[in-house]
């Protein structure tokens, strides 16, 4: 009898590790990455939004419920940063964890042009989604590029697996109107197409794009999370909608939420920045499908201040999109993740998007290049603290106009700006966030500190490798603005 039921005896455990196995193997994708301590990075980017265009930051009448969703359980930063006052050298500077000032990309690359030549973003230069994709994240760019269209530049060669979207400045959004104008070109001959009607590509090949484009940014959004979402890694999406850039181009039925607004150009403006609202609820809720949600940082922002003759509203601030006053480039910015990022929030003290880099690195584990210079810093225990992780360093901003160039300083509580030719200022920027006292005279060693650290910021600047508009190279060369001449002079 024992020789009977003895092999009985030694499959029993056996078909129980059979079974535990098979069960371990199909539980949800959620079980294999919660494990890991690694978090999936989403950085949902606008263009050109305004400072007080979202309802976290103050929109008495633009409603955006996913987005207030999001901040409100999350972190609110009232005093976010980006690194330029418009497009192209802000997304550098996110991207290399550097001003653009140092690596020659203070200008946006020129534009109205299928090609940009042989210019874009130097690839010397270390994208953050390169480190990240190296350490063994899924990484996709969704949504405008405008870092350079040569192979060498392409998002594909810069730490994106996968690229949906468009590689200039901007795109007009509707495709039943910009394409019959494409098609019409092409069969003229024509081979210098403006961007902004330029195909869609997905990993460098053309597609025909059929939806409203911030719809069709969303799809692809929650389409490469639901593609990331089997895979054994973590995933880093970058989400960069070209809303509400110029043109003004928005749904019927995103502008009648808005029937109040009487402002033509505010409505349409607010029905732009609501299918932003409502793509990013779709994504929030294809991560929660897909088992993500609790285990996704999502980073919302915009790259540079809004324009308030296109519909923008930068209130309280100062100045508009291009100024280094508080309006060009403090922007709306929040971090949400469950149980690490705290909830309900408001962060009062300087940040910068330059921040990105080190932090996101830092949270993936992630090796950065030997040599690799960073004026980034990795702001996520402070943040987690509560506590001021730049204190006494300052956050510069630098515009090149037409023979003199604006700067600002954000320092603690205090901020330097020198705009329009206008002399130097000081404000107590906490007190007074619309900069409109100035306590210069009151302060003088203040303002000394830090006109002289921008001054010695300045120095590390290299010559722009493009201009745009052209002209510019002109101006820059005869009037010598590579020598801020005048720049930091202090008026008595």
């Amino acid at each position: 009898m024992i020789k009977r039921y003895l092999p009985l005896a030694f499959l029993l455990p056996l078909a129980l590790i059979f079974w535990a196995c098979l069960g371990a193997k199909n539980q949800p994708t959620e079980s294999k990455k919660t494990a890991q301590s690694r978090p999936n990075i989403v950085v949902v980017l606008c263009d050109d939004l305004g400072y007080a265009d979202v309802g976290f930051n103050g929109s008495k009448d633009i409603i955006t419920p996913e987005l207030d969703k999001l901040a409100n359980n999350g972190t609110i930063f009232s005093s976010a940063y980006v690194p330029h006052a418009f497009c192209g050298p802000s997304r550098a500077g996110i991207m290399t964890g550097r001003y653009p000032h140092e690596f020659g990309s203070q200008f946006n690359l020129p534009a109205n042009s299928l090609v940009y030549g042989d210019e874009g973003i130097p690839v010397s230069e270390t994208f953050f989604s390169s480190v990240l994709q190296e350490s063994g994240y899924y990484t996709g760019a969704i949504g405008k590029w405008h870092l350079g269209d040569k192979p060498q530049f392409h998002p594909n060669k810069r730490g994106f697996d996968d690229f949906y979207g468009f590689l200039g400045g901007g795109h007009n959004y509707f495709p039943s109107e910009y394409r019959p104008k494409y098609e019409r070109l092409v069969e003229a001959g024509n081979t210098n197409i403006w961007d902004y009607l330029l195909p869609l590509e997905h990993n460098g090949v053309e597609v025909q794009e059929t939806e409203y484009i911030t719809d069709a940014l969303s799809r692809e959004a929650s389409r490469f999370v639901k593609e990331a979402s089997k895979k054994e890694e973590p995933f880093f999406l970058y989400l960069a909608y070209n809303a509400p850039h110029t043109p003004l181009e928005a749904k019927e039925e995103d502008m009648k939420v808005f029937d109040n607004i009487k402002d033509k150009n505010r409505r349409t403006y607010a029905g732009m920045v609501y299918a932003v609202d409502r793509g990013v609820g779709e994504l929030v809720k294809t991560l929660k499908e897909t088992n993500q949600f609790d285990n996704t940082l999502i980073v919302f922002l915009s790259d540079n201040g809004g324009r308030p003759d296109k519909g923008a509203n930068n209130a309280p601030l100062k100045g508009r999109k291009g100024d280094t006053y508080e309006g060009g480039f403090r922007v709306p910015m929040f971090f949400h993740w469950p149980n690490k990022v705290p909830s309900g929030k408001h962060f009062e003290y300087p940040v910068s998007a330059l921040d990105f880099y080190a932090t996101f690195t830092g949270l993936a584990n992630a090796k950065i290049p030997e040599g690799k210079h960073l004026d980034s810093k990795n702001i996520w225990d402070d943040v987690v603290a509560g506590k001021n992780p730049r204190a006494g360093d300052p956050i510069f901003s630098m515009r090149h106009r037409s023979g003199f160039s604006d700067v600002g300083v954000r320092q603690d509580e205090w901020k330097a700006t020198k705009a329009y030719n206008s002399p130097w200022k000081l404000y107590n920027i906490k007190k007074d966030i619309g900069e409109k006292h100035d306590l210069g005279t009151k302060h003088p060693k203040v303002l000394k500190e830090m006109v002289s650290k921008a001054e010695a910021w300045s120095k590390t600047h290299t010559e722009p490798q493009w201009f745009d508009p052209e002209n510019l190279s002109k101006v820059w060369k005869e009037d010598h603005m590579g020598a801020f001449l005048t720049t930091f002079e202090i008026s008595e």
